[in-house]
Order: C-alpha cells, then structure tokens, then sequence
C-alpha cells in the first residue's frame, strides 16, 4: 500500500469546520471541542499572542506513529497510519506552546471514545514518542496506568508489539520483567496498577496516561502520578476511556463533568493547560424534560435512536468509518436487543454514553434524579411511613419518611454517623459526608456510637414541623427491639419489616417502578442518590423476585434501605396485618 501524504494543518483545520458545520457527523462536545482548537489557532497567529502552533511539532509525533504496523485486526501487519479524529488529538496536544518558555501548553488530556476506536494504539504511539523521543535524550519515567493489573498491561503490551514489528527502532529498546527502556537514555515505561501495590512516592514522571478511568473507584492512581510530574517543565497526563456505569467514580464526577464545562463556549471555566474531547450519542443533560422531534426526552435520556446507524459515527469516528467496523456494531446492536441484559453495555461501551447503572444495579441514577423537586407541596396532614435502618451504633444509620398523596410518593430521609467514626468513615468511603453535614442531610452525633434517641427525635421533629400524620414506624427489627418498645409505649404503632423475599421484593421492584413513572418525588438529598447508585440487587429466584443486597453492594446503602422500609407500608396503607407478641404488626 502506498503511504498517503502527510497530513497538513489545512486537514486538521479543514476537519474541525467540517465538524462544526455538520459536514462532518459529531456529537456537541466533540464540535466544542473544534471550536476551541480553531479559536485557540486563530489566536496563535496574531503577534504577541499567549501560545504559538508548531505544526512541524505534530509532523513529527505523526512521522513517528507512520514508522509502526497494526498488529490486530483487518489492518494487522500494515503501516499505521493516524485516522483524522486522531490526527486532531496529536495536533492539539504537540501543537500549542508558550511563546515565552518555549514548553508545551497541554499538560494534560481527556478524551472518551467507544471501543474498538483505537484507544490502546493511540496511548502506544504517545508513550513511545514520549519515551524515545521528546525529551531529545533526556531521561524520561513513563507509565501506563490502570485500576488492574491486566488493564495497565493492554497499553504495555500494545507499545511491546508496535515496538517489536518496527524494523527501523530494532536495537534501540529492550523490554524484560515488565519493563521496556529506551537504551541511549536510560528513559523506562512501567504498567502501574493499584492491584500491583507498588503506588507510593518516588515517582518523577515525564508521561503518564491512564486506560479506562471510568473504572477506578477513587481519584489513587490518577492523584499518585500527577504528584509525581512536580518536578517537569513539560509532563503530559493522559486520561482516555469509555463511558461508565458508576456516576460515583472520579472518572464521571470529576473529569468528564470538569471536561464538558470546559469545552462548552457557554460556560467560564477556562483551564488552559487542559485539552477535552469527547465522541459520544447525546443524552438530555438538562434537570428537566425536554421535546425532541414531538418526543418527550427526560434528563439523563438518549435523544439520539441508539439503533439508528446514522447517529453511530459520534461515539465511532474510527470503527465506523469502515465495513467490518461498521458489522461489528450491528453485530452488537442485535445482541442489545434481543437480551435487554446486554444494553447497559452497547450504551457505554460502543456508544458511549453514561448509563448510571452498575452491573446488577438497582436503577439509573438518571431516572431518581429526574424526580428531584424544589421545594415539597403543604403535606399538612398527609400521611407518614417512617422507615428506619438502625445499623451497627458505629457506623451509618438511616431514616426515610415517605408521604403518600394522590396518586405520588413524596420522600425525604436524614442519616446519622457517630463522631468517633466520621473522619474514618469519610476517608474510607470516599465521599463528603462533611458537605452533606453542612447540607443538612447528615448528623454527627457525640460519642462513639449512634444514640437512636437522635434519629427517633428527628423523625418526630420533622412530622411535627411539617404538619402531616405518622401513621406507622416501619422498622428492621435486627437490633431494634428497645427502639420499638419505647415507640410502642408511647402509643405509636410499629411494623416490623422482615428483611427476606416475602417482604421486600414487591416494594422494592414497585418502588422502582414508580420512580420510573416519576411517582416518587423528593428533595434531591446527595446522601440519598448517592445510596441509590450504590445499591445492588439479587435477583434470586424464576420469579424475579428481588432484594437490595448489602453484602454486593461495596458502598453504603442504608438510607435507601430505611426508605424501602417505609415504602413497604405506604404501598400498602389501607391492607394492615396483624400483631406479634410485642404488640406489633408484622407482615
């Protein structure tokens, strides 16, 4: 095959209009992400601008990455030669530099593609360049970084095989125990994971990209190798994935939502050593319904036919852009649609949307949010199920009331952490319980263990300020027995609600339902939300009969877990069952 001619910064320019027009399919990020590119060139042309565009500086990453052959798929065993949406990367991170220090303006990148999009190849060509090359001899650490082991391998092994097939480099490299190094300076690529327990201090990093962020739990890995790059006038840190399916991880809270405010022109954030692009359907990023073509779009939705091949280039400028590619998807979209098992995954892996479900997950995240209200109606005198899940006294314990009226579940809870077990707790879990103090949604009781006293009181509090009716106390009877008796002495009645199948799995499945049908309204409580997308669930029998699982689920669900409780008999109000010894109605 003969090599096409270098590619010029005409093409590169010429592909971004071709973007922003429409010429060119793209989802909205992406052609916000060609606006920048062509406003930011536009402004290194004129004398004394911030930054200066060295085209010949992406020529040579470009001449660089055309010494290498594919070595998978249709293409394996020719030459690579960069695809146009890569092209527009490497153009935008080698092309923009300081005038006055010389060094280059993009320190870090974020981009997010489907798969199959040659993530792998293209983190292979830039760990190289900046092994090997782009410290002119200088000593480079480099790092391909991932959650696990195997996943920090994929780009390690990708560089090993580009590397292995490229006649012209054969003697300048060497690769033993997990380690490839460029001879003449001394410059290593390592793969990192924080399987390999070897994350720690001491890292002096030139270049670090991390694969498949979407999938890291915490902010370790990424925070490890950034620290690391203190010491380098020009460090480059790469992150580059897919969409996910927990919107708890730092891939989605943090980067993407830093990286859509970042590339939308409507918006002030401005981090000019950050360069975003994102391939992706659209989805109503809106928090209210929206009209699409006569179709009502709730927040979160896709407003673009996940089945309609014409709306696939966004997410797959690469793998569509072929015919075996292009199979590929169909192929996929196919299995989607017969096992509705298999959608959550052609929805962030091949088309690369935030789905806000995790693997056997109660519900998108998407579908609570958009049943997130202002401000609650007069409840005077509605009728209140008060569901609580005392926990272990040390740890998170819950309350949620829920309020039936015409038709519409509203919902509100409150949790409670003791203080001997709060700076722990919040370090462990990760998440800002001491926001969600400030916020209200959290109380910090005195001394090391949850007095129930203070949950009991606030729910009584909260029903007398508003004005509504407790009707019923449903509790988890584990590790409750003085709560209830007090509550029952004091002329309230109290249901225990068994954790089992009999008594949860209706409840759990209709109250998922009606949150579907935005039947269930509520306060937007983060503590709340966040228990939602934590939650698990088993299914455990022909049936379908459901539980919430708190052993599966690895972060704390108990607030959801009181609501359910609640639910159980607000779902039920005018069918009550009979008494226990305690005096107590049990279902």
């Amino acid at each position: 095959m003969t090599a096409p001619p270098l590619p010029t910064v005409k093409d590169v320019l010429a592909y971004a209009e071709d973007c922003i027009s429409g010429k060119i399919l793209s989802c909205e990020k992406h052609a916000w992400a060609c606006q920048r590119f062509l406003k930011d060139y536009h402004a290194s042309q004129e004398k004394g601008s911030k930054f200066v565009f060295q085209w010949k500086k992406v020529e040579a990453v470009i001449t660089w990455s055309r010494l290498f052959k594919h070595t998978k798929g249709v293409l394996s065993g020719e030459n690579i030669y960069l695809h146009i949406s890569q092209l527009f990367i490497i153009a935008n991170v080698y092309g923009f530099y300081y005038r006055d220090t010389g060094y280059r303006r993009f320190q870090k990148f974020y981009t997010q593609v489907a798969r199959k999009n040659a993530k792998s190849q293209l983190l292979a060509i830039v760990l190289t360049y900046e092994l090997m090359v782009f410290l002119d001899g200088g000593l480079s650490e480099v790092y391909c970084a991932a959650t696990k082991k195997d996943q920090a391998a994929i780009v390690y092994k990708e560089m090993v095989a580009i590397l292995n097939g490229c006649k012209p480099l054969a003697g300048r490299w060497r690769e033993a125990y997990r380690q490839l190094e460029h001879i003449k300076s001394g410059s290593f690529c390592k793969p990192l994971s924080k399987e390999d327990r070897k994350l720690g201090d001491g890292f002096n990093v030139q270049c670090a990209c991390i694969d498949e962020y979407h999938a890291h739990p915490t902010t370790e890995v990424y925070d490890i190798l950034d620290s690391g790059m203190g010491a380098r006038p020009e460090p480059l840190l790469g992150v580059i994935t897919t969409a996910g399916f927990d919107l708890n991880n730092p891939c989605y809270t943090i980067e993407y939502k830093l990286a859509a405010k970042i590339l939308d022109p409507h918006d002030d954030t401005d981090l000019e050593s950050v360069f975003c692009d994102i391939h992706e359907l659209e989805t109503n990023t809106t928090s209210d319904d929206i009209e699409v073509n006569g179709k009502k779009v709730a927040p979160g939705d896709l407003i673009d036919d996940p089945f309609d091949e014409k709306n696939w280039p966004k997410a797959n400028p690469i793998i569509c852009s072929y015919d075996v590619g292009r199979a590929y998807l169909v192929k996929k979209a196919k299995e989607a649609q017969a096992a509705p098992d298999k959608m959550r995954n052609f929805l962030t892996k091949h088309l690369n949307v935030w789905v806000n479900q995790r693997e056997a997950g109660y519900m998108p995240l998407m579908k609570w949010h958009a049943c997130r209200i202002d401000k609650f109606p007069d409840l005077t005198g509605a009728p209140c199920f008060a569901g609580l899940d005392l926990s272990a006294k040390n740890d998170l314990t819950s309350a949620g009331l829920v309020f039936p009226v015409d038709g519409i579940y509203y919902v509100m809870g409150k949790s409670f952490m003791p203080e001997s077990t709060f700076n722990q707790k919040m370090k462990s879990d990760n998440v800002p319980y001491d926001l969600w103090e400030q916020q209200g949604f959290l109380e910090v009781t005195r001394g090391a263990v949850v007095d129930y006293k203070f949950v009991v009181d606030w729910v009584k509090n909260t029903i007398l300020r508003i004005g509504a009716d407790i009707q019923e106390w449903c509790v988890d009877p584990w590790g409750a027995i003085q709560v209830s008796n007090d509550l029952i002495e004091e002329g309230f009645t109290v249901v225990d609600i068994v954790q089992g199948i009999k008594t949860l799995s209706e409840p759990t499945k209709d109250f998922r339902n009606q949150v579907y049908e935005k039947c269930v309204l509520h306060d937007g409580n983060p503590l709340l939300s966040w228990a939602i997308g934590n939650a698990i669930v088993d299914i455990v029998d022909r049936n379908m009969n459901l539980m919430l699982n708190k052993a599966k689920s690895t972060q704390r669900i108990d607030p959801i877990v009181s609501v359910i409780n609640g639910y159980v008999r607000a779902m039920v109000a005018d069918t009550l069952g009979g008494y226990n010894s305690r005096g107590m109605r049990v279902l």
